[in-house]
């Protein structure tokens, strides 16, 4: 929902510059030195954690965690493709992991990301670059037919496209 000005529980801005309401943009603003935010989107890191690496994992891990968990929400033995195997897709992947996917398709177009991406629950990997042919049409043979479930974890439109088609 892009047009909430304020939060999800009263409707109320949290922010105030001068005593008038800044508005959210899509129900969060995180660049503040303090803010008020609700307990449910707060979690505590340890402290000798390296900050540079927690906010990507926090953030990047956690989504594709929960698009794969309780968006796409892949069953037990099927076949889930996942667009992008950046932080947002290992986080996929693992989701399908965790949901008992058979088989988990990474798809990207750096082939140097595969065995990272094996730790994640990845059991095979496309580059589109090494087809001459569309990268849906690859998984589909593949498939034979296509993936239960695919994630999109590019923000590419093409990607998404292909994810859809796949």
């Amino acid at each position: 929902n892009t047009d909430r000005v304020g939060m999800i529980h009263d409707g109320e801005s949290r922010f105030s510059i001068k005593g008038k309401p800044i508005h959210h943009f899509l129900g969060t603003s995180t660049f503040s030195e303090y803010t008020v935010v609700h307990s449910g989107q707060v979690a505590k890191i340890n402290p000798e954690a390296p900050l540079d690496k927690v906010c990507i994992v926090s953030c990047g891990l956690s989504t594709g965690l929960g698009a794969t968990l309780n968006v796409a929400k892949p069953k037990k033995g099927q076949s889930v493709a996942v667009f992008g195997l950046g932080a947002v897709g290992l986080g996929a992947a693992e989701g399908a992991r965790i949901a008992g996917a058979s088989r988990i398709i990474g798809v990207d177009l750096n082939s140097n990301r595969f065995e990272q991406a094996k730790k994640f629950g990845v059991t095979e990997f496309v580059n589109p670059k090494e087809h001459d042919k569309p990268v849906q049409q690859v998984i589909a043979e593949m498939t034979n037919g296509g993936v239960d479930r695919s994630v999109e974890c590019t923000g590419s439109v093409q990607a998404m496209i292909q994810a859809f088609e796949c």
